[in-house]
C-alpha cells in the first residue's frame, strides 16, 4: 500500500538567536524564535519598531545568519551554507518583495522581471517567455517595455511581484510591501497576494498594518526578539480570510452592471 510522505515545511527554525555586539553593548535581536511555515501557508509577521521582525525577515530570506539555532529553508539546513551557497538559495528557493520596489530605474519591466533568470543562468527565449508569463499574472503584460519612472508606484510593485515569483520559488517573502502604495493600489496588491495564496504559493509579510496582516491565514507578533502571540485565523488548506469577501463583492458588482 502507498502512503502520502508529508511535504517538509518551507520554513522550520528552532532556538534562533541573533546577537549583535559583546558585554554591556550586546543587543538581542532574536532570543530564541521558533516558527515552522507549511507549504501554502500566509503567514503576516507584526511587530514594533525593535520587535525584532526585520531580523527575523533577513535570517529567513538568508540575508543574515543566526548566531545560534537551527533554520531549514525547503530542508536546506542554511547555516551550513557558504555565501556562494547562500546566494544561489536566495535566487531559486526565495522571490523578494520590497517596499521600495528595488527596480532598476533604466530598465524596462520585461528586464527587471528576467533579472532572477539571468542570475541562474537561463536561456534568453525561456527568460522571455517566463517573464512575459509573470507579467501576465499581475496584469501588466502591455507595460512590459515600460521603464519604472513611467510606471505607478502601484505597477512598479506588481512588476516586483511578477519578478518575485518568475523563478517559482517556495516562498514569497514581503517586507512592507504596501508602505508606499496609496489605498487603491494597496487594495490591488493585497488582491494580487491573496490569489497567489488562493494558488498554493506560500507568502510570509512583515508589516505593521492591522489591514495588511487580515490578509494573512496565521498572524505572528513579536516583542523583544521573541514571538508573543500567534494566531491562525483560517487553516492552511483554507482560502485566505478577505479573499472569499473580495470574490463576493465582484460577484456583486458584476450583477449590479446587469442589472
Amino acid at each position: 500500500m502507498n502512503h502520502l510522505v508529508p511535504r517538509r515545511p518551507v520554513l522550520d527554525l528552532t532556538a534562533v538567536h541573533k546577537v549583535y555586539g559583546h558585554g554591556e553593548a550586546e543587543v538581542r535581536a532574536l532570543d530564541g524564535v521558533d516558527l515552522r511555515v507549511e507549504h501554502g501557508d500566509y503567514v503576516a509577521i507584526m511587530g514594533a519598531s525593535g520587535s525584532g521582525k526585520s531580523t527575523l525577515m533577513n535570517i529567513i530570506g538568508c540575508l543574515d545568519v543566526a548566531t545560534s539555532g537551527r533554520y531549514l529553508l525547503d530542508g536546506i539546513d542554511v547555516r551550513r551554507l557558504e555565501e556562494r551557497q547562500l546566494s544561489l538559495v536566495r535566487n531559486r528557493k526565495i522571490g523578494f518583495v520590497f517596499q521600495s520596489f528595488n527596480l532598476i530605474a533604466r530598465t524596462t519591466a520585461q528586464r527587471n522581471v528576467e533579472l532572477p533568470l539571468a542570475y541562474a543562468g537561463v536561456r534568453a527565449a525561456e527568460r522571455a517567455r517566463r517573464a512575459s508569463a509573470a507579467l501576465a499574472r499581475v496584469d501588466l503584460a502591455e507595460r512590459a517595455t515600460h521603464v519604472p519612472s513611467e510606471l505607478s508606484g502601484g505597477q512598479q510593485q506588481r512588476v516586483a511581484v511578477a519578478r518575485a515569483i518568475v523563478t517559482d520559488p517556495v516562498l514569497l517573502l514581503a517586507d512592507e510591501p504596501t508602505g508606499a502604495l496609496d489605498s487603491h493600489s494597496t487594495a490591488y496588491v493585497l488582491a494580487l497576494f491573496d490569489d497567489l495564496a488562493m494558488s498554493g504559493r506560500t507568502l510570509v509579510v512583515i508589516t505593521h498594518e492591522d489591514e495588511v496582516a487580515h490578509h494573512a491565514k496565521r498572524i505572528i507578533r513579536m516583542s523583544d526578539g521573541r514571538i508573543v502571540s500567534d494566531t491562525r485565523q483560517v487553516d492552511v488548506d483554507q482560502p485566505p480570510p478577505r479573499w472569499q469577501a473580495a470574490q463576493t463583492d465582484a460577484q456583486h458588482r458584476a450583477e449590479a452592471d446587469v442589472r
